[in-house]
């Protein structure tokens, strides 16, 4: 079978301060720590465990970001993915989810035959969960959302539990199709030591010229290339990326930081809890 999984290198918002926005309203992405995109992970294991049940699966992981995002290849590829894409373009910076999934979809065609899509349920930078499905409709195939656990896969088709807001749902589907990954499924495996030997040094043309490093290595290992593509590359038209091609407008982002103003120390008996209590519903804090 041959899977793509789309991840996404995001800003850690666990650990939002005063610094976290700019002054134009939009994440200050230098100011926060990159990490691999949550549901995501859980996107990667789902595909790993039909790498594991499907002999002859291969894993291709698409990544949308600046150069810098090759480093969730890299961690992809420690886990059991076989090999990686970057779409970087200056072209794409600003890009709302429309013309995200748009990009998306045209570097899924241009790995060519596909069985299933992968994705996380959203990005915990934008908590939109619309780039799966938009990709989806670009690449006009169905789509299962919220998947949660992996219960049957075979040649012709696939059964998946999706985790809904009141129960769960067991769909099937054939192939080709997108299936979003819900958090609620199994936590992705950890790095395999055998894995992280192999491919340890692999590395993107960008960070080749960064960091001055021998691109004649994948003339001998060509598994150590992880390739880098432009929008031109993926034959993206040009009013379709980025903010050309964003219909989303931010008119207004409130940066809150909850801070500490003053405590209360309260003896633990009944009449001072209760009294609390009190307080706080009349001071709207609670209730």
């Amino acid at each position: 079978m041959k899977i793509v999984v789309l991840a996404k290198q995001v800003p850690d918002t666990r650990n939002v301060g005063k610094d976290a926005m700019t002054a134009e309203g939009t994440v200050n992405r230098q100011a926060l720590p990159a990490i691999f995109n949550p549901e995501d992970l859980n996107a990667l294991e789902m595909a790993l465990e039909i790498k594991d049940r499907v002999p002859g699966t291969e894993i291709t992981v698409v990544t949308m970001g600046p150069s810098r995002a090759a480093e969730i290849i890299r961690d992809s590829m420690f886990r059991g993915a076989d090999k990686g894409v970057v779409l970087s373009d200056r072209k794409l910076g600003g890009s709302d989810t429309l013309a995200t999934s748009y990009a998306i979809s045209q570097a899924v065609k241009k790995t060519g035959k596909f069985d299933i899509v992968f994705g996380g349920r959203q990005a915990i930078d934008g908590d939109t969960a619309q780039v799966g499905p938009q990709t989806a409709e670009k690449l006009e195939i169905p789509q299962i959302t919220y998947a949660e656990e992996l219960i049957d896969v075979n040649e012709n088709d696939i059964t998946i539990k999706r985790r809904l807001e009141r129960g769960v749902e067991v769909v099937k589907s054939q192939y080709p199709l997108l299936i979003t990954v819900h958090s609620s499924a199994k936590p992705c495996r950890f790095y395999n030591a055998k894995r992280i030997m192999k491919y340890k040094h692999a590395f993107s043309l960008s960070e080749a010229n960064e960091k001055n490093l021998d691109i004649n290595l994948w003339n001998e290992f060509p598994y150590l290339k992880i390739e880098e593509w432009n929008a031109a590359d993926v034959e993206a038209e040009d009013e379709r990326i980025g903010l050309s091609g964003s219909p989303t407008k931010v008119k207004k982002i409130d940066n809150v930081v909850l801070t500490q103003k003053e405590n209360v120390t309260v003896e633990p008996t009944e009449e001072n809890l209760d009294n609390l209590v009190k307080n706080l519903i009349d001071s709207h804090i609670i209730g």
